[in-house]
Formats: structure tokens, sequence, C-alpha cells
């Protein structure tokens, strides 16, 4: 067994990786986080969803052949890590309330014999006094905190119990504690490293820039109809669609499921066996599309998401990050598509005041939340190189001058024609109906819409009524939320909101100020560098091919379809050809368990495909 303490060369880190994940090389920040794991040396890491952060506290107890702990938020990431890690040979285990008595203890005496290197638990079960005595038994050199920007108020996730992990310091004086998060600004880097108490970290932060997702933000107009557009370019792909509410979820899926989608809703107000079995049947390739709340995003655990779609907005930058980093963990190319609407702004504002109405220090919760919110609505109404924009948020630099895989700098938007005549049009109907109603009477009244709510107040004879007749009321709604936007007209807080005008509104009524609206193009979407680079060289035919393999060999063991292989490896299979065992170990992604258990079968069906 080699000492923690010692110094350990390149080789021996690289050699487990090697073995257990068939990689001859690290990602960047990967060895430094490493290295502090085994060193014992306090760290907090912060890489984006994909960027590896799972093997930097993976690696280190494998290395040195100890016991260490992962506090993991979620049954459902617990149960994914370990059944991914067991897959590729890693001894690993998880204690929590979903295991029956016989796998716990089974985990338990595993533990203390000490034939696990990886014991994953909730952070609520950790400082039982129980589990404190476990871990005192089990020696335990070293805990990793997965998602730890849980612990701040400045978070986008803050979680209560993360906040009592500050006495492992306390308890465990003589173990490291290292922090990993996939989204953390300056500010939630601080306090997290002073939440934890942790000591003179290693505080690693790797690139915040995901090159292989193409972000696309649009105006949102008819959500349905516009998010089965995207999911059709997904075909028999997985797809999250994230709304905001659980009656949004049932809704979207409903909607999908009509139109002949694999589509199933998630959110917390389902039972945990339906949330669990609609979770197996998308790792299990069942279903191509989860709609879903958060709540489902940070459990889970597959590599091959094609695309992540926002109904609405998220509550904040690092959610957005977070969330769209669950598309293309597998580094391949992924599509992120937010549909955006000003009303998304009103609808979390009323959310976090309702949430911190029963908090210990609401004030607080409600200025961090706003603050938060603000930072969210600015990037979505930005018009600049979406990758530059998060990257930067994040306080790191962006080198290129066109990312060629965003909206804008693919030039997918243009402006509405006469944007400023329609703005006037817009606001001198406000003004008309008396700056007493909202978005939606504003807009059946400019559509000439034939309803009682506007014949009944007279507005049918106003000289505003049916001026924008020829546009759907959903396209007109979005240019008014568009004006929100901009401050040229202002929207009332409350449960009725209505329009009113401001000093912008009349500059643009006197025609002192110019406006510009935005549209989606009519063009076919432009395909991105990194699909171009991901596909070279590769046999589509025989990915297919090899894909359904996979989801055999899957359903056979009753695991993830990607516990058996990525769809990189796969591609790299289709790429290479490999038509012997040597030849199938080079392919990346294959190490020495997953050779044995899968290489004959695969190199047989490439040497039989005649695709």
């Amino acid at each position: 067994m080699a000492d923690g303490r010692q110094t350990i060369t390149r080789e021996q880190i690289i050699e487990p990786v090697r073995r257990y994940w068939g990689y001859d090389a690290l990602r960047p920040m990967q060895e430094e986080a490493i290295r502090a794991g085994i060193a014992q040396r306090d760290s907090l890491v912060v890489l984006p969803t994909g960027g590896g952060k799972s093997l930097c506290y993976q690696v280190p107890a494998v290395a040195v052949g100890r016991t260490d702990m992962v506090i993991s938020p979620l049954i459902s990431l617990m149960k994914d890590q370990v059944d991914g890690l067991r897959a590729c040979g890693y001894p690993a285990g998880a204690l929590h309330s979903g295991a029956d008595a016989a796998e716990r203890n089974r985990t338990v005496q595993d533990a203390l014999a000490g034939r696990l290197r990886l014991v994953f638990v909730a952070p609520e079960r950790l400082l039982t006094p129980w589990f404190m005595e476990f871990a005192r038994r089990l020696d335990v050199r070293a805990f990793a905190i997965d998602e730890a920007h849980c612990i701040s108020h400045w978070g986008h996730d803050f979680r209560p119990e993360y906040r009592k992990l500050a006495a492992l310091k306390e308890r465990f004086p003589s173990a490291s504690v290292h922090a990993y998060t996939a989204t953390a600004t300056e500010r939630v880097r601080r306090d997290i490293c002073e939440q934890l108490n942790l000591t003179d970290p290693a505080v690693l932060v790797g690139d915040f820039d995901r090159p292989n997702l193409h972000y696309r933000i649009l105006p949102r107009v008819d959500v349905h109809r516009q998010v089965l557009e995207t999911v059709r370019r997904h075909d028999k792909q997985a797809v999250i669609v994230y709304c905001l509410s659980r009656q949004d979820t049932e809704e979207m899926a409903e909607a999908l499921q009509d139109a002949g989608i694999k589509a199933a809703p998630y959110h917390a107000g389902l039972e945990p066996d339906v949330r669990r079995r609609t979770q197996d049947a998308f790792a299990a390739e069942e279903i191509d599309v989860v709609a879903a709340t958060v709540a489902f995003g940070m459990g889970i655990d597959r590599s091959n998401v094609r695309c992540v779609i926002h109904a609405t907005m998220p509550k904040s930058v690092e959610a957005y990050q977070q969330e769209t980093g669950r598309a293309g963990r597998d580094g391949l190319e992924a599509e992120c598509v937010l549909f955006y609407s000003a009303a998304d702004a009103a609808r979390w504002e009323s959310l976090i005041r309702k949430s911190a109405a029963t908090a210990a220090d609401p004030g607080l919760l409600i200025e961090s939340g706003l603050f938060l919110l603000n930072q969210m609505r600015r990037f979505a109404t930005s018009l600049q190189c979406r990758h530059r924009t998060l990257v930067e948020h994040f306080g790191q630099r962006y080198p290129r001058p066109n990312c060629e895989a965003c909206d804008v700098c693919l030039d997918e938007l243009e402006g509405v024609e006469d944007g400023t005549v329609t703005a006037q049009k817009i606001l001198s109907c406000v003004y008309r109906v008396g700056e007493c109603f909202g978005v939606g009477h504003v807009a059946d009244v400019l559509c000439g819409a034939d309803v009682e709510a506007v014949r009944q107040r007279g507005h049918d004879r106003l000289s505003t009524f049916g001026l924008l007749r020829d546009t759907p009321k959903a396209i007109v709604a979005n240019w008014i939320y568009q004006l929100v936007d901009q401050s040229l007209v202002d929207r009332t807080h409350g449960d009725r909101p209505v329009l009113k005008l401001n000093a912008g509104s009349w500059e643009v009524l006197r025609s002192q100020r110019s406006v510009k609206m935005l549209q989606t193009k009519k063009e076919p979407i432009k395909e991105t560098r990194a699909a171009k680079d991901a596909w070279g060289g590769v046999d589509r035919g025989l990915f297919e091919h090899l894909r359904g393999l996979r989801k055999r060999l899957a359903q056979e063991l009753k695991v993830p379809a990607y516990a058996v292989f990525s769809d990189a490896t796969l591609r790299d299979m289709a790429r290479r050809r490999p038509r012997s065992l040597d030849a199938f170990r080079q392919v990346q992604g294959v190490g020495d368990a997953k050779l044995a258990q899968f290489g004959a079968r695969f190199v047989e069906a490439i040497s039989r495909f005649r695709g």
C-alpha cells in the first residue's frame, strides 16, 4: 500500500486510470486535484460538468489503497456512480435508505474488511452517531464533498444540511476534506472554503468553457411546438427538457407523447418508485425525453445526453451552466436551447420571495436570489457570444473572437422588420387601454381578437385594435416582453401585473429612440465545428449497430447503457474498427474489466458488420 503522504509518480496516477477507465491521459486540472487528494491536502476543485471531477476523488483512494468517503446529495446519483464504478471493476459501495438491509450490511462488512475504496453517503446520514463511529473504525483519511456549492447561500442550490459538514474538520482533524463542484463564482468559492473550515486549501479552477455545446437562446412563442421541433432534431437521442413547475413538466411530457415522442415527466411530487422507474428507463434508453424540474438534473449521470432544453429561464447563470452541462458529458457535440420570455423573471421572483418567507434569514435569501436572477436575465437578453459571456461570468478570459457554437456567432437571429414602428404600435396600445391591463389583454387588442374581455371594455373600438392582426398573439406577446426587458415599458409586480409607460416609452413614441426586437431566422440550423470534428472518420451505420449491442448488453446486466460504454467510446470503435482484442484495448474508454467482459462480443459485432 502506498503512503498518501509520500511523493507519487505520474505513472502511479495514470496506471489506475488506464486499468479501470481505459484512458492514457488526464484532462486539465485533474492531475493537480488527484495529487491534492493523495497528499491529503484540503482542496476545492471547480470543474464544469463533463470536466471529469469525479475521477479526481476516485483515483486517490485506489492509487494509495485506502477507503475514502464521498458525500453526495442524492440517492439516485450515488446509485448511478456506484453502478458505473463497479462496471469498470472499481470497488465501491453506497449506504443510503434506498438499499435494503442485506445490501447495507454487505457494504459495511466489505468496507470494514478493506475491500472498498469508496463509500458514498448522504450528508444527513454521515453526521449521525453511528456513522461517525463507522468512519472512525474505517480510519477514513479523506472526505470528498460532491456538489459543494450546496453549502453556500450564494450558490444556486443552497441546502441547509450541507452547512453541518463543517463538523468534519472538528470530528476528524487528521482527515482532509475535498470539495467538488461544477459551478462556483469567486464569491461562492470563498464561501465554500470558509463554511467547510478548509485549511490552506488547494483551489483548482478548470476552464469553464464547454466548446462541444451549441448554445441557443430564442424568443419563446409557442413553447410546446418549439420544444417538439428541437426534440425532432435529435431523433432517438437523449434529451432533457427543464420546466419551472410540476404541472409544466406533465403538460410538456403529454404534448411530446401526443406527437409520438417517448417522453415522461419527472418532479419531486411523483412517488419515489415512479421517479426511479423514469430515471431507469431514461438510462436504459427505453425513453428518449424527460420533461423535468431541476429535481432531475443533479441526479442524472447519463453521459450521452445530446440536447438540453430550457422551456423557461433558470434562476441563475450557475444553474444554467450546471443544467446545460448535463449535455455532452462524453465530450461529443450537443445542443442547449433556452426559450426565453421576460415573464420567467416575474415567476421566479415570486417563488424566491415565497420560499424565503419561512427561512431563518429571509432577507439574505431574497437578496442573493434576486441578485442571481438578475444576472441570468442579463445573460438571456445579451447579444454577446454565449460561450464568452459564460466564461467571463466565472471570472475567466475567453480568447477566441468567434466560438462557432452559439446562435450569436452563427448568426441565427435577426431583427424584426420595422422594429421601431412595431414598438410604437405596442406602446400606443398600452396607453390607449389606460395602462391598466397586462400583456395578454394588450396582445388581444393589437391582434384584433374577438373576445368578450376586449368587447366588454370597448377596446374593439380603439384606434390600436387590430394593428397587428396578421401576427399570432404569442409572437406579439413575446415582442411586448422584449420591450419589458429593454426597459421600454414597465410591468408591475403582484398577482395581476399590468403594463405601464415610462420615460423610455415616450422616447420611442416620439421617435427619439429606435428599437430592435429579435426573431429566429427561418434557415436550417448550422452544424457546429464540434459536431463536424466529432463525426470525423466514424462509420455511422456501425455506430448505430454498436448502440444496439450496447443496449442489449445493458438489459442483460440490468445496468444503464452508458455504464457499458459511452457514445464517445462507441464512435472510436466505429472509427478504428478493431478486429482483435489487442486492437480493441486501444479504443479510448476500454479498461481491463470491460475488455474482459465485453471485448469478444464487440470485436465479433464489428467483424461481422456489413453496413
